[in-house]
């Protein structure tokens, strides 16, 4: 009624409230009717009910116009409210517009607002939904087309008249052919401007498709359909039945894809859509032909005989649905368009099974699953879907599932969580929700199992108990470890909405876990907790770190934190942080064609490589799982192409079976037809947009997101690159930076090789390059990053086609060099990677050699130096600079030093200096500055934490910089004073170095502790200075400053939100500022506050570290650090203010809470944050930059939590880090802080008083202030009386007095070390660090006595003491004769005689006395030492290298004293035999020598009785060496001088006695050890024919014949001693047998290469030798070495340099024969420099226009003044060495890092080398390790300076030459190399007395013949090698070798005291000194021809 109300207003309420019926009632179809009916008006209806056509309506004439909009508006608002009238609403206002033009523009209006209210963007997308229909209603209703044309801009907009009635043949002409409307088809063709006969066949598909589903629908009118297919369609379009089959077959698959999109949810819809049943029956129909369907069974889907539904076309089927899918935005239409996926999954039966379309469709269906209204439908899909599967799982279909898993549970579990908004549950119906989760998981199939797994907990609703519970059991069994590492190894794959679903979930489990673990017990946990051991878990965290990139990323990033503070930095000294799993290593420059063919044309060498080319695959095949269907299709257009290829055809089946199942799809088989379609396609849609590169626009990056910059910039630059790939790509680049940052290295590579392009692409690329990308002003540090990588890929190539020409070239002359054979002369290499033999093409086209700079683009060095630097890329930086020094100096140096009152350094300094500030290296930077300008100081200072001195010079800074100002001479500044230089830096620039000196004055306060002065500095600055308003940096320093001291009431105001960002954006973080806000909110307890903070500085944090370089090294550890921090942080929270475990802030931070007081937490709370700590603690390892900032925090942080006690043990920790860290003044500060809190707490005598001031007095120690600390430390052992820490105390007085010498011994041993040891001794307790105490107590004692003993002996054998006993003989003499003349004398004389004679006797008897006393106290002094020594092994192992040395030497030295003898029995028999087993060679060969006496106290006695012990406990470590003395007399006879050996019958009886008596305990083993030595030694000695040098030689088959022995080790495997002297099977690895063949050796004796099979698998390489070198030798100085080793270890400077020196194992069997271990991946450096044949290596290579090695030598052998012939000589012989690094390490950060591995390992050889006097260092004795870069030293035999007894005496002390130099880049041996000598050489100097000790237990080793005998003196430096059969009597006897061991025990010592030339000198000096004999052209140019000085 009231729509016919009179009153207008009365209608239009009426009107807009109509939807209010619809939403109430169901009976939408009467109700419309009725509404109809009562308008009162006639309308165009077209309902099934009734049919009102235009005709009826336009015969009733117009209507009123306010009826006429009452009515529109009704419409509309049943349109939104009704989705079943929503149709024929639309459809009348439609037909309303068209017939009356008034009403048009209300129409358009009120269909824009409902297209508004339902979602879509424009009206025309709206009415698109909806046009099939509405057209076909406006032919049923026969409303005008003119009209339809008329009103066109309704539903598109712009368009032509013919264009939309083209647009509209799709829909009209199956309409209007099923009408039979002849009149109106002709209308359309004239309209149209088309025949009608060709519109028809264009169109044939939809009229086709919708004929034949009516046919199929036997709905009324159904019998049209065939009549229209069967004639008319025939007549209207005039072709014949055959011509129609052949347009069917053709069109065939877009029929089927016409037929599903007509697919309707609804079961009875309006023509042209129809049922789901109906679709289905019309494709079987079209499909399978007309086949009887009566024989098929109903249930099946389609016979597809002629394979329409091959995987490729219906993922292209999907791909069109998705797009209609995307389309249909409102769920009303969507669900119409699902349909279409249902009918397609029916069809499809088992077909829905294969991998790429379920993958495809799990992933459409799940996006939509969280929509309410379609999650009915989206359930049944899916349930479908796992029915098929059901049916045939196979493995492509279980990973398929499983990686969508937790996606599709999360939402389904989803719809059951009440939303936020409502409170209520979504919607209480989707039981269908709860049937597809149980299918998915209690129903599941058991291989999904592993999946199910890894799922999130499921909540605790009653409705999820059945799953729950399944769910629980199964992950009894598995870890959360697993789980989060499968995890990973798919993250990379996933879509980011499945990564963020799946990581929440992770979180959640392992850190909840933790926190509640370590709630109960802190000791279990400790398994888990450690992340950091674990590598995977590791690897793990930091893969998921490069994933926290993107825009969206933001809540992955604040999971993944946590994450990272978990597994903590790694090794605090490495110089490089290895990201682990860093995608980034894949190299352009790697031709795929792999077996070398010689007609690899150009193409492959610009071409991608094929690593690269799966990179890029597996990316695609993960945007095959996109949330858009535009990237999807084009991702599998680009797949198409790519796979088209031989290429793509070759990296398919890298993949595994699940991913190539989803790729494959995309395959047909190699077809370049296709790829050439494809890239015409795409080069026309590229020319059409017309980029052009050389404007910079596209360059520019200002204002851009990287996305936004790279994406255009790559596309455009692919435009014009000729490589297939690339090409292929080229739209997806535009969409996907990740795509484009991939192959941009390559873009840049491809157009490097091109020359055919019609420009100067070159010239345009440097230019927009240097002006828009390395400038100062591009904030966008990513770009920067991308192009360094690009620049390295070039540089690259330059390098590769260099190393590969040089191989074409000297192939004819050394094929070794070419292609590192396995067994070239002692090369020890094994076959190198196809990394580096990289590009041996030989035809290669690209040449580089015309480039002028190393990577094509002609920009300057230091100006991509500098660049480097702002991005943190330091190597790189480093890397350009040494190429612009070589450029520019045109040799390897920095330049002379400038030493001129400029105060700028020069700019490759500067940039050097820069770079090596950061990069965790301690040693580059003196290497770099040369001359002491204030800036270079400076430096120093802050790198050496020398911040006191710091303070001074920054202070003198400000100061000269204020006189600058004030004088107004600005003429300093660099413009005036270089004008040549370039503009390197710019204004903002000075800006910064302006304000540089300030901010360093407050970092300097604020790092020596003066917090009052800092704070009063602060305010000063920013009241007086208006410039720091906007520095970042400063306000970071004054938060910083502010939290250190607590002031919470601190805040900058003046801090605009427009503060620039400073010039790095990847360091411009607030991480103070917000560790300040925090903290504030932790004290106070505004937990809104200080959650968003926490999170945001986790972000930032993270965000950072993920754009940071890997080169950045200080920079990830010190922002690791920070987030350590920011955890502690969050766990503090939870500790202060709540109560209950379960609302932990990390997991629920949405609940908002009140809080009432905060609480104090009991040390147990705290047990996880001080376990955390010292796990940290442990790991820094005192880098005290790190660690300095975190003990800062700490303080502040349990203030806050006021827990007094935590507090206090803190302080002391604190202190004691400190003072270990040299940062004195803070730990003095932490000192006093802790005496105030313990008086103040009333504590003075508490232990942890007493304790702080035993710190103290070791800090006062460290200090250098000896005095103060041994008063103070006195005085704490009269005060304090715990046992435990005075005994302690007591140690460390008499320590200290002992080595200030500042008190007599009696007094140090009584009163302390005496006393500290019988305190230890009383101490009953067992744990570690007792036990450490008690050793350490027993150690010092021993070590003091034995000192004194020394001193001793040293005074009881000095010249002085001989003399007096000469004296006292004489003496003795005299009053003899005194007495004898007294008896005859007369008695006036004999008073005089008496009184002289007591004289005499007083005298006689006091000397006497004092003798004994000394003999005495050194008895007592040698047993406390023995003793102690004793004790000390017996109870820990601390000193046990030390220790056993030392007593070993004690026992040989003195083995004819009883007590010694008694003393060892003892030792032996309490002490561990393990201990003695590095000594087990030298004690052995003490055997049977026959001065020693014999019988059961004998020395001889003790001594077998020990290497029984040892040969009992550890038969593999020990009987080796006694086989080898029982071998003593088996020399070979040939051997030409048997004399250059000892044998020694005695030792050979000993040890064959022992043998015999070790064979009842090991009798097999010995047994086996016979047969293995038997056939070395036959091996060692088998004779070989000249003509098999290098050849490889078959065995005989005595030795070939040997079984595996299972109780014999491999002789050169290295397997620990086993403490408990087990020794199970599979502790080592055992002897298999050895390779059928060896390789024969160049030598004299021919030495053998062998591979020996081990048990575990792995062949070990050894070298069998027999002949005139004692291997024995070598075999000692390996041990030297290994200890040397130790000592360095243990050395915290030289620990955390790596130094050492390589060694590999050496085993003698007889004197003259043994086996070495092979040192594999090894190449002699003259194999390197020179090639094995001496005329090519890189010396033939890089060294164009030199001379070569044989014309060098010969000019050296010929010429007479050698200095001037050595000079001539090194002009024509360059070095090249550096070019190894940059030839095989292809990142700078593994070029930098192994260029350091090489010069520190140079350098520690060197000083070991020269101290042991290690001579014969020729090239070919020196190895370099092709993976590190270390050296390796092989070849002992000259040791001890027998150098100095060659024929031309070897006189420098070590290898030094130019080229070992040049390898050490642009410093030669300044920096690294000299501070690592002078580190190696002070640990070396500081453990004299170990050293000495070992090298005398060598030297006085009974078979070790001394001197170098004349025939091996010649033998080593033959001039040809012919026989030298002179055979040199000669036998010295033993004195005489005696001598010579003496003597070089005392040059050993000389140098370890540091003389040289008889002068004595410091570390410092004496290095210096050795560094200048050894590079003296005087030395080297007298050196023996062969050993190469000049190379």
């Amino acid at each position: 009624m009231m729509l016919r109300d009179p009153d207008y207003r009365v209608r239009f309420f009426l009107a807009r409230r109509i939807g209010v019926l619809f939403q109430t009632w169901d009976g939408h179809d009467e109700l419309f009717q009725d509404i109809c009916s009562n308008f009162g008006v006639k309308l165009v209806v077209s309902s099934k009910q009734k049919l009102v056509t235009a005709k009826e309506v336009i015969a009733a004439g117009p209507q009123p116009r306010p009826t006429m909009e009452i009515i529109i508006v009704t419409l509309m608002h049943i349109a939104l409210y009704s989705e079943k009238i929503e149709l024929e609403a639309v459809f009348m206002m439609c037909v309303i517009s068209a017939i009356d033009p008034c009403q048009r523009e209300l129409i358009t209006a009120v269909l824009d607002n409902l297209s508004r209210q339902l979602q879509y963007t424009t009206r025309s997308k709206y009415l698109e939904e909806l046009m099939g229909s509405i057209l076909f209603c406006w032919v049923a209703c026969g409303v005008s087309l003119v009209a339809l044309v008329e009103i066109r801009e309704l539903f598109v907009s712009n368009v032509e008249p013919n264009q939309f009635v083209q647009f509209c043949c799709h829909w009209l002409l199956p309409a209007l052919i099923l009408q039979g409307d002849t009149s109106n088809l002709k209308w359309v063709s004239t309209a149209a401007s088309q025949p009608l006969a060709n519109l028809v066949k264009i169109h044939f598909v939809p009229i086709f498709s919708v004929c034949m589903a009516l046919h199929c629908s036997k709905k009324s009118g159904w019998e049209k359909g065939a009549l229209v297919l069967q004639s008319s369609i025939l007549h209207i379009a005039e072709m014949s039945e055959n011509e129609r089959d052949k347009l069917i077959k053709k069109h065939m698959v877009s029929i089927v894809s016409h037929i599903l999109s007509l697919a309707s949810c609804v079961s009875d819809p309006a023509v042209p859509f129809f049922s789901r049943d109906t679709v289905v029956l019309a494709i079987q129909t079209v499909v399978d032909g007309f086949l009887e369907m009566e024989d098929c069974p109903s249930n099946f889907g389609v016979v597809d005989k002629i394979n329409i539904f091959r995987p490729d076309r219906v993922f292209m089927f999907i791909v069109e649905m998705h797009y209609k899918v995307t389309a249909a935005i409102h769920h009303r239409h969507k669900c119409h368009r699902l349909a279409a996926i249902e009918v397609l999954i029916d069809i499809l039966g088992h077909r829905a099974a294969v991998s790429s379309t379920s993958n495809y469709l799990f992933n459409l269906v799940g996006q939509l699953i969280g929509c309410i209204s379609l999650q009915d439908q989206c359930c049944r899909i899916i349930s479908k879907l796992l029915e098929t599967f059901k049916s045939n799982p196979s493995k492509e279909i279980v990973g398929v599932l499983g990686e969508q898993l937790q996606f599709l549970v999360s939402k389904l579990v989803a719809c059951y969580i009440p939303s936020e908004t409502n409170g209520e549950l979504s919607g209480t119906r989707p039981s269908q929700v709860l049937s597809l989760l149980h299918q998915l998981t209690v129903d599941s199939d058991p291989s999904l199992y592993d999946y199910i797994r890894e799922l999130e907990p499921f909540p605790e609703l009653d409705i999820f108990d059945g799953i729950r519970n399944f769910h629980q059991e199964l992950c009894h069994a598995s870890s959360a470890r697993d789980h989060f590492l499968k995890f990973v190894k798919r993250s990379c794959n996933l879509p980011p909405r499945l990564l963020l679903w799946s990581l929440q979930v992770l979180h959640k489990k392992l850190l909840m876990g933790e926190i509640f673990q370590s709630a109960k017990n802190a000791d279990d946990i400790v398994g888990d907790t450690y992340w950091f051991c674990d590598n995977e878990i590791v690897h793990a965290v930091w893969t998921l770190v490069h994933m926290c990139g993107s825009d969206d990323a933001n809540i992955v990033r604040a999971l993944v934190s946590d994450f990272i503070s978990r597994v903590g930095i790694g090794d605090p000294h490495c110089v490089v942080f290895h990201l682990p799993g860093n995608p980034s290593h894949m190299h352009v420059c790697r031709p795929i064609n792999h077996n070398g063919a010689a007609e690899i044309n150009f193409r492959t060498n610009t071409s991608i490589s094929e690593e690269l080319l799966i990179a890029l695959m597996r990316l695609l095949k993960k945007y095959l799982m996109d949330d858009s269907v535009m990237i999807i299709d084009m991702t599998s257009q680009a797949l198409r192409g790519i796979l088209s290829t031989e290429r793509g055809q070759s990296a398919l089946l890298s993949f595994d079976s699940y991913e190539r199942s989803i790729i494959e799809v995309h395959s047909r088989g190699i077809n370049i037809e296709l790829v050439e379609k494809l890239l015409l396609e795409l080069e026309r849609k590229f020319n059409a947009e017309a980029i052009s590169l050389d404007k910079s626009t596209i360059w520019k990056t200002h204002d851009k997101t990287f996305e936004m910059w790279i994406c255009p910039l790559v596309y455009a630059l692919i435009g014009y690159c000729d490589d297939m790939i690339l090409r292929l790509c080229q739209d997806i680049v535009l969409l996907k930076a990740e795509v484009a940052e991939l192959l941009l290295p390559n873009v840049f590579v491809n157009l490097a090789g091109r020359k055919d392009l019609d420009f100067d692409i070159h010239k345009l690329i440097s230019l927009q390059v240097q002006d828009n990308i390395f400038t100062e002003s591009n904030k966008l540090i990513k770009s920067i990053q991308v192009m360094l990588y690009s620049f390295n890929e070039l540089r690259l190539c330059h390098v590769m086609e260099r190393t590969a020409t040089s191989t074409i070239l000297s192939k004819r002359e050394s094929s070794k060099y070419a292609k590192p054979s396995s067994y070239s002369s002692k090369s020890r290499s094994t076959s190198i990677k196809a990394k580096h033999s990289a590009a041996t093409s030989s035809a290669m086209v690209m040449s580089t050699s015309l480039w002028d700079k190393v990577y094509w683009l002609s920009i300057d060095y230091l100006v991509v130096a500098k660049s480097a630097i702002s991005c943190g890329s330091y190597f790189t930086s480093v890397l350009y600079v040494e190429h612009w020094c070589e450029e520019h100096f045109n040799s390897l140096t920095l330049g002379s030093p400038d030493f001129s009152h400029l105060e700028m350094l020069p700019h490759h300094i500067e940039l050097l200096v820069s770079a090596v500030t950061q990069i965790n290296e301690p040693d580059s930077l003196y290497g770099i500055i040369q001359s002491h300008k204030l800036t270079s100081q400076i430096v120093t200072f802050e790198h050496e934490g020398n911040w006191s001195k710091a303070l001074e010079y920054y202070d003198l800074q400000v100061r000269s910089e204020a006189v600058g100002e004030m004088d107004g001479s600005r003429n300093l500044s660099p413009e005036s004073s270089q004008p040549k230089t370039p503009l390197y830096f710019s204004n903002s620039d000075d800006e910064m170095r302006r304000r540089k000196p300030y901010k360093g004055l407050i970092r300097s306060l604020q790092q020596i502790g003066c917090t009052h002065v800092l704070d009063f500095y602060c305010q000063g600055l920013t009241s007086r200075k208006g410039e720091f308003q906007q520095d970042l940096e400063f306000t970071e320093l004054q938060y910083e400053a502010a939290w250190r001291v607590g002031n919470w009431d601190f805040s900058i105001l003046s801090m605009g939100s427009n503060s620039a960002p400073s010039s790095q954006h990847i360091k411009s973080d607030h991480f103070n500022e917000n560790l300040h806000s925090c903290l504030r909110a932790l004290q106070e307890g505004d937990y809104n506050e200080f959650l968003t903070k926490l999170k945001d500085s986790k972000q930032e944090l993270v965000l950072s570290v993920h754009h940071a370089s890997e080169e950045s090294t200080e920079y990830i550890y010190s922002t690791i650090v920070k987030l350590q921090i920011l955890d502690h942080l969050g766990t503090a929270w939870d500790l202060r203010w709540t109560s209950s475990p379960c609302e932990k802030i990390k997991f629920y931070p949405d609940k908002q809470k009140v809080f009432s007081e905060p609480v104090i937490p009991s040390m147990d709370q705290l047990s996880w944050l001080n376990m955390d700590w010292s796990c940290i603690l442990k790991r820094t390892q005192l880098h005290m930059n790190l660690l300095e900032p975190f003990i800062a925090f700490r303080r502040v942080l349990l203030q806050i939590l006021s827990c007094k006690d935590c507090t206090v043990k803190n302080l002391l920790q604190a202190a004691s880090t400190l003072r270990k860290g040299s940062r004195f003044s803070q730990a003095a500060a932490a000192l006093h802080e802790l005496k105030l809190s313990c008086t103040g707490m009333g504590e003075q005598h508490s232990t942890l008083y007493w304790l702080g001031r035993l710190e103290e007095a070791k800090l006062l120690r460290a200090q250098g202030r000896h005095e103060m600390a041994i008063n103070l430390a006195k005085y704490i052992s009269q005060n304090y009386q715990s046992n435990e820490e005075a005994l302690n105390v007591y140690r460390l007085v008499g320590k200290w007095l002992a080595e200030s010498r500042s008190s007599n011994s009696r007094t140090i041993l009584e009163k302390y070390l005496k006393r500290a040891v019988s305190l230890a001794e009383d101490l009953k307790t067992t744990d570690k660090k007792s036990i450490a105490r008690q050793c350490q107590t027993h150690f010092h004692l021993a070590h003091y006595a034995d000192a004194l003993f020394r001193s001793y002996e040293e005074r009881l054998s000095s010249n002085e003491w001989q003399a007096a006993m000469r004296l006292r003989k004489h003496k003795t003499l005299e009053l003899e004769a005194l007495i004898r003349r007294l008896k005859s004398s007369t008695k006036g004389e004999k008073t005089d005689y008496t009184v002289k004679i007591q004289e005499l006797q007083k005298q006689l008897a006091m000397d006497r006395e004092e003798a004994e006393k000394l003999q005495d106290d050194r008895d007592n002094f040698l047993s406390l030492a023995l003793e102690g020594y004793k004790c000390c092994l017996v109870i820990g192992d601390k000193y046990d290298v030390r220790v056993v040395f030392r007593l070993v030497s004690l026992w040989f030295s003195l083995s004819p004293r009883q007590n010694v003898i008694n003393s060892m029995l003892r030792t032996i028999d309490e002490v561990q035999s393990y201990k003695f087993i590095p000594l087990a060679y030298q004690i052995a060969s003490r055997m049977g020598s026959s001065k020693d006496g014999q019988g059961p106290h004998s020395f001889q006695f003790a001594l077998v009785s020990l290497v029984k012990k040892m040969a009992i406990d550890h038969p593999y470590h020990t009987i080796f060496q006694l086989l080898a003395l029982a071998n003593g007399d088996r020399i070979k006879d040939k051997q030409r001088s048997r004399n250059s050996f000892v044998v020694d019958m005695d030792k050979k009886l000993a040890a064959e006695n022992l043998l015999k008596e070790l064979s009842s305990y090991h009798g097999a083993i010995i047994r086996q050890m016979k047969q293995m030595v038997e056939i070395y030694i036959k091996l060692a000695e088998l004779e070989t024919k000249r003509e098999d040098t290098n050849k490889r030689v078959m065995l005989p088959r005595e030795i070939r014949s040997l079984r595996q022995l299972e109780l014999v080790p491999v002789v050169t495997s290295t397997f620990p001693v086993d403490r408990s002297c087990q020794y199970h099977e599979g502790s080592f690895p055992h002897f298999k047998g050895l390779a059928d063949s060896v390789m024969v050796m160049n030598g004299i004796n021919a030495p053998k290469v062998v591979e020996c099979l081990g048990s575990d698998g792995h062949k070990y390489r050894q070298l069998a030798k027999s002949g005139n070198d004692d291997l024995r030798q070598d075999a000692v100085m390996e041990q030297v070495f290994g200890l040397v080793n130790t000592f360095l270890q243990n050395h915290r400077d030289t620990w955390k340099r790596r130094l050492g020196i390589r060694t590999y194992k050496v085993v003698p069997f007889t004197p003259s024969a043994g086996v070495l271990e092979w040192v594999d991946g090894t190449l002699p450096l003259g194999e390197y420099l020179i090639g094995s044949m001496r005329n090519g290596g890189a010396h033939g290579c890089y060294g164009d226009g030199d001379w070569s090695f044989p014309k060098c030598r010969e000019h050296m052998t010929n010429e007479k003044d050698k200095r001037k012939a050595f000079h001539e000589v090194c002009e024509n012989f360059r070095p090249v060495m550096h070019y190894f690094f940059l030839e095989r390490f292809l990142q700078p950060a593994d070029w930098f890092e192994k260029r350091l591995a090489y010069t520190r390992s140079v350098a520690a050889s060197s000083m070991v080398g020269y101290i042991v006097g290690l001579g014969d260092r020729h090239s070919m004795n020196i190895l370099i390790d092709q993976a590190t870069a270390e050296v390796v030293h092989i070849d002992l035999g000259v040791a001890f300076e027998q150098g100095l007894m060659l024929k031309t005496p070897e006189r420098v002390p070590f290898r030094l030459t130019r080229d070992i130099i040049d390898g050490m880049g642009v410093t030669g041996v300044e920096g690294v190399f000299r501070r690592c000598c002078e580190e190696t050489l002070s640990v070396m100097r500081t453990n004299k007395e170990a050293l000495l000790t070992i090298v005398e237990v060598f030297i006085h080793d009974p078979l070790y013949k001394w001197a170098l005998s004349p025939l091996k003196a010649l033998q080593r430096q033959k001039e040809t090698d012919d026989d030298l059969e002179t055979s040199l009597e000669g036998s010295q006897d033993e004195y005489e070798g005696n001598k010579d061991a003496a003597r070089a025990l005392m040059r050993v010592k000389q140098k370890l005291d540091g003389y040289e030339e008889g002068e004595m000198r410091s570390v410092h000096g004496q290095v210096q000194q050795l560094i200048q004999d050894a590079i003296d052209p005087e030395r080297l140019c007298q050196l023996f021809p062969g050993w190469g000085a000049w190379l």
